[in-house]
């Protein structure tokens, strides 16, 4: 058969569906290709979304106009927010999920797209009209037509799964995996690579003794994900905590021979930041114990996940390992954990808008890019259904700087630097995160999603009103003035001081949280509570933020001072070898991208300015 699009998203996880709602909601007519059906958003790892830094990257999907805060939204059955100990800037929202019924929603939400129609379809071979995207063939020969793909294959390319001794040639979950596409981008020319990751056993939720283990419940009050969230977001099932011993750890240690991490039979590389417990075991011996989070997988059945024992040792390890565990002495295993070995792009190949260098329309997302987690897929999804459709429309693409968001800071991690691990999304990757926080993500970034034309106006609007309220909140803030007795009757101490009153701008600084604001100023009860912590939030850190923006400033005028994309690295005098080499290899788009390539110091940036200066000049 033969058909035609404007675009085809290859694979339907979490980068696919961004992509792909994208691209439709830019008047796109899209294929979106799934290995099966019910893989569509599926979540083979762990059920929640958000956490550390990957809950700033889920609002600021949503802000732009993505889909994942909605549906997290919707599919939660717990929220908690992490990292509360630390200050506003790293505070991160974690909504744990029905994975079923996530997956239900967002497969809903691409059939009943306007522009998307969704397809089982193996897509194994890219087809080219000379450097420009011509189409995809299909493993059983069927060609498709277009001029834009995003290729968002995640873990599926030529995948194995390993457990001890036993392997699989299948994708997670027992899905099938991707056969041919893999060889194909070896063929013109890409770097492909070979990651791992892995998943825990799963539990059968009666037969673990959670009176024994610390009980973690949901928190109220929180913000939602997302931004046109009206209904209240389900918070009502339990997580717990327990902790692994030395009788774990000698079982794990006395069967090393046995683990293919260890024995050889694993060769990708592992993500540092989420290692197997053998790994954290083997790496750490001096602690005595390691977390183990008991988190439901939903609703509609009785599968407990065991966050923390992800592994990969043969099942008898796994069952002695498990039993040794306070509250899992019983526990019956419905899933054992595995590892999965999967092909990867170099993302060195990319550029800043996600497109394969050397190729026009074509583009990649997730975590074919050597990233990890869904909410790192999902953001570098929309961005490249973004540029893909830009690039349909002939417009300059899309890219996000790393003072911006998030992720911007994770794509330019990616394809500035490359990665040899699966990359995860931390806050002390982000340089300028004291503007990059959750609660302003959509004045961040709402403007830019409504320019685009995925922001629609319900959200605009209501980005408007945080907007106006933000700054008529600091105004009344800045003059407002309460008395020291005024004060010392709300509990405030003001400490020996000859000032007689304190604006309120001044007692934020001082360190009064908002809610004894509140209290003592009863009109604000009228303002959203979004706006209030975000006014709050910006005069706590205003002098922080002040050193920020001029850093900003600085470093602007090298991100916006392009480089033509057809440069002569050879030709320009003055360049150390090896800085040739690299801005060869990567081609940053600007100088501020150039600076940040390792093995390119600021004196090659400043032989680079003064030659391109020249030649606009010429």
């Amino acid at each position: 058969m033969m058909k035609r699009y404007d675009a085809v998203v290859i694979g339907a996880g979490h980068a696919g569906v961004e992509a792909a709602a994208a691209l439709a909601k830019l008047n796109k007519k899209t294929l979106l290709t799934t290995l099966s059906a019910e893989a569509v958003a599926f979540m083979a790892c762990n059920p929640n979304i958000g956490g550390t830094a990957k809950g700033h990257l889920v609002k600021e999907i949503d802000a732009l106009g993505g889909v994942m805060g909605e549906i997290a939204d919707k599919a939660a059955i717990q929220v908690r927010m992490l990292n509360r100990a630390g200050g506003e800037a790293v505070h991160s929202l974690r909504a744990q999920v029905d994975k079923n019924l996530y997956h239900r929603l967002m497969k809903q939400r691409m059939e009943s797209a306007e522009n998307l129609d969704v397809m089982e379809a193996d897509v194994n071979e890219l087809i080219f009209d000379g450097d420009r995207v011509a189409g995809v063939r299909t493993a059983v020969g069927d060609v498709i037509y277009a001029d834009a793909a995003v290729i968002c294959t995640g873990v599926y390319m030529d995948s194995r799964i390993i457990t001890g001794g036993y392997e699989r040639a299948t994708g997670p979950a027992g899905f099938m995996r991707s056969v041919g596409l893999s060889e194909n981008l070896k063929r013109y020319g890409l770097d492909i690579r070979r990651f791992k990751t892995g998943t825990p056993m799963r539990v059968l939720s009666k037969t673990i003794d959670y009176e024994e283990m610390e009980l973690q419940p949901g928190e109220e009050g929180l913000p939602r994900f997302g931004m046109l969230t009206e209904n209240a977001v389900r918070n009502d099932c339990a997580c717990y905590l327990t902790y692994t011993n030395a009788e774990t750890h000698r079982i794990i240690l006395s069967n090393l021979d046995r683990a293919p991490l260890y024995n050889g039979n694993i060769s990708g590389i592992g993500p540092r930041y989420c290692p197997s417990i053998e790994t954290k075991v083997v790496r750490f011996k001096d602690k005595e114990r390691h977390q183990i989070f008991v988190e439901p997988e939903g609703t509609d059945t009785c599968e407990m996940y065991i966050q923390g024992l992800s592994t990969s040792l043969p099942f008898d390890v796994q069952e002695q390992m498990l039993h040794s565990v306070k509250g899992l002495t019983r526990a019956k295993i419905t899933r054992y954990g595995y590892a999965i070995e999967y092909d990867c792009l170099n993302p060195k190949c990319l550029n800043a808008a996600l497109g394969i260098k050397g190729f026009k329309g074509l583009y990649s997302a997730g975590q074919i890019n050597g990233s990890s987690g869904y909410e790192e897929a999902a953001a570098q999804g929309l961005v490249a259904g973004i540029n893909a459709a830009r690039y349909l429309d002939g417009k300059e693409p899309l890219i996000l700087t790393r003072d911006s968001s998030y992720i911007g800071v994770l794509i330019d991690d990616l394809v500035t630097k490359g990665t040899e691990e699966p990359y995860r999304m931390m806050t002390s990757r982000a340089e300028y995160r004291l503007r990059l926080r959750q609660d302003n993500a959509d004045i961040r970034l709402t403007e830019l999603g409504y320019e685009i034309g995925l922001a629609d106006e319900k959200r605009y609007a209501k980005y408007l009103k945080k907007k106006a309220e933000v700054a008529a909140l600091k105004d009344t803030f800045s003059s407002l003035r309460f008395g020291k007795k005024d004060l010392s009757n709300a509990g405030i101490e003001t400490g020996d001081t000859l000032k007689t009153s304190f604006t309120v701008t001044e007692l934020i600084k001082m360190g009064v949280g908002i809610d004894i604001i509140k209290n003592m100023i009863p009109e604000l009860a009228s303002y959203m509570p979004e706006a209030l912590t975000c006014a709050a939030t910006d005069i706590k850190y205003s002098g922080y933020l002040s050193k920020e923006d001029r850093r900003v400033a600085e470093e602007s005028r090298l991100n916006d001072y392009a480089i033509p994309a057809d440069i002569d690295y050879g030709a320009v005098e003055g360049l150390r070898i090896e800085a040739r080499e690299k801005l060869g290899e990567i081609r940053p788009m600007t100088l501020g991208q150039a600076g940040r390539i390792s093995g390119v110091n600021s004196a090659d940036v400043t032989v680079l300015l003064i030659y391109l200066r020249k030649k606009r000049q010429s």
